[in-house]
């Protein structure tokens, strides 16, 4: 560890940062441009990179994951931050869809912010996102862009941005909201796991090293714990683990432990953070045809199998009615979906642990297919004991390939769905990431009023309905953290949001809403055959939004 180095680039940083945070508007428009150049720039190289370090052939279907998760989202949230900056330049505001806001039936404020265009509509038929804000604002004084209405509430600060190891676009994304949504320098500090991003970030945000509002950090744990204590650092934000989250706040070992319960941080410093979940799929119950069963089997093993399950938002907990049916039809045919999939590299430190906890703790898991040396089987852990509100499987999250089922009763879907919310709530780890799947049939029974109603029931930063909410960390202009008001003690998925390209001041959540299926077959599911093609598409057209690019992705859509 070179601490002068260290030391050299924060000392600059602090020189830097009351320029950036007094830099007039139109210099920050044209600094996001040129990371919106670099994105493209750097793009193929860094995906490149990225199926190297996860054992990913070049030639893989699955290349389209790398392209998904690193540029294709950098490139479109920096495009619409930069949207944002340029409505605010002309009229002093961020510009919202016509007729996007509307007041729910208990007062609630609801923002409609996708699709944010016509190529949204095309490319996203039937999709709609709305950001739900937080109690007691009104209609009419939505607070936005804190940052630019009131610079005096944002004194100029040094942010340490702890980046996350599994996906690309974490790290950046988590720097441009630093610098763009609140104002602040940044210092980043690569995860060894994928610090192989790191000469691609740094080309990416070239002008802003140039500059000297950025600068970056290469290192293990040392070097991290040198950082979160200096005191030219004024703020961290955290992509990764509570436990990395709980030592950096109140120390490791024992004397941590005696910190946390006493709630005696260690450090004074403001800390944000995004840390996780296990990410509940609730599927209310109904009478499904086959292609149905099927769609929604590939969209679950979808939300597992993505980046080999190395994700915070993978599926963890699939809760299904206990009478329902169909309920052994769709297991089969999720574990068939599974089975036919490749396996994949267990790239992550640590995963081969976390497994064998899993296994052990609940012997009923069942493999999908052999295990090989450095791969990780999918896993399905069915039937766990819903009634056992300390079962490994809702109370830490599953890092690796495992899924886990339980079934709750319900003397009817509504029932069902009222009693999955109250279990997600109170028995499941995370607020981060939550889906509910049902049929439209059994939604128009039930009443609209009476559905939304237990959508907002549900604590968590993001609800997906029939589709993953991991689009709502992809698409830009939703927000994604967890659920507002936790606390340093009791940080569950973390404290404040990110992405939020409208910038909204104070959000609750995101409310994502798709067809129950769709055809073609959604790009980003792990069956799809074509999805390498679109991505590489989408990243050109995500940088320089055109109709002309629209034919090349609709066909290779179309064959998936």
């Amino acid at each position: 560890m070179d601490t002068a180095a260290l030391d050299r680039d924060i000392a600059q940083l602090n020189e830097s940062k009351t320029l950036w945070a007094e830099m007039p508007i139109g210099r920050r428009i044209d600094y996001l441009r040129g990371i919106l150049r670099g994105v493209e720039a750097v793009a193929d190289r860094m995906v490149d990179a990225a199926l190297a370090a996860k054992g990913i052939p070049a030639g893989s279907t699955l290349v389209g994951e790398e392209y998904f998760g690193g540029p294709v989202i950098i490139a479109r949230t920096v495009r619409l931050t930069l949207q944002t900056l340029e409505a605010i330049e002309r009229g002093g505001k961020p510009e919202l869809p016509k007729g996007a806001v509307r007041t729910r039936k208990d007062g609630q404020v609801a923002v409609r912010v996708f699709p944010t265009d016509l190529l949204d509509k095309i490319a996203f038929g039937g999709f709609s996102a709305e950001v739900w804000q937080q109690p007691g604002v009104q209609a009419e004084a939505i607070p936005m862009a804190g940052l630019y209405r009131d610079p005096s509430a944002h004194p100029a600060a040094v942010a340490l941005v702890l980046a996350a190891g599994n996906v690309a676009s974490i790290g950046p994304l988590d720097m441009v909201y630093k610098l763009f949504a609140e104002g602040q320098v940044v210092l980043c500090k690569f995860n060894p796991v994928n610090d192989y991003t790191g000469p691609f970030v740094e080309e990416m945000f070239a002008e802003l090293i140039r500059d000297g509002f950025v600068r970056t950090a290469y290192g293990a744990g040392d070097v991290g714990a040198y950082l979160c204590e200096h005191e030219g650092i004024d703020e961290i934000h955290i992509t990764g683990s509570d436990r990395t989250h709980d030592v950096i706040v109140f120390g490791p070992g024992k004397e941590g432990q005696k910190r946390k319960a006493a709630n005696e941080p260690r450090t004074t410093k403001r800390i944000t953070s995004e840390l996780g979940n296990v990410s509940p799929i609730v599927i209310a119950p109904g009478s499904w045809t086959e292609k149905e069963l099927r769609f929604h089997a590939e969209n679950v093993a979808t939300m597992l199998a993505n980046n080999a399950g190395f994700n915070c938002n993978a599926a963890r907990v699939i809760i299904l009615h206990e009478d329902w049916p169909q309920k052994r039809a769709f297991l089969d045919m999720l574990r068939a979906v599974l089975a036919a999939l490749p396996q994949r590299r267990a790239y992550y430190p640590g995963a081969t642990d976390k497994y064998a906890q899993f296994l052990d703790a609940h012997p009923q898991a069942t493999p999908i297919g052999p295990r090989v040396e450095g791969v990780l089987p999918w896993t399905l852990i069915p039937d766990v004991d819903a009634d056992d509100p300390e079962a490994t499987a809702f109370r830490e999250e599953a890092w690796c390939s495992i899924v886990a089922q339980t079934a709750l009763p319900g003397a009817d879907a509504r029932d069902f769905l009222e009693r999955a919310v109250e279990f997600c709530n109170e028995t499941l780890w995370g607020t981060l990431n939550a889906t509910v799947i049902i049929h439209p049939t059994v939604r128009e029974r039930m009443g609209e009023d009476a559905f939304e109603g237990i959508i907002a029931k549900l604590r968590y930063g993001s609800v997906g309905v029939n589709h993953w909410p991991a689009l709502c960390y992809g698409f830009g202009c939703t927000t994604w953290g967890a659920w507002p008001g936790h606390t340093l003690d009791d940080i569950q998925s973390g404290i404040g949001v990110v992405h939020n390209s409208f910038l909204f001041d104070r959000p609750q959540k995101t409310v994502l809403q798709g067809p129950f299926t769709v055809f073609p077959k959604p790009a980003w599911f792990v069956t799809h055959k074509r999805s390498d093609a679109i991505a590489r598409k989408m990243v050109s057209l995500e940088c320089d939004p055109s109709f002309k690019k629209l034919p090349g992705i609709v066909f290779n859509a179309l064959m998936g």
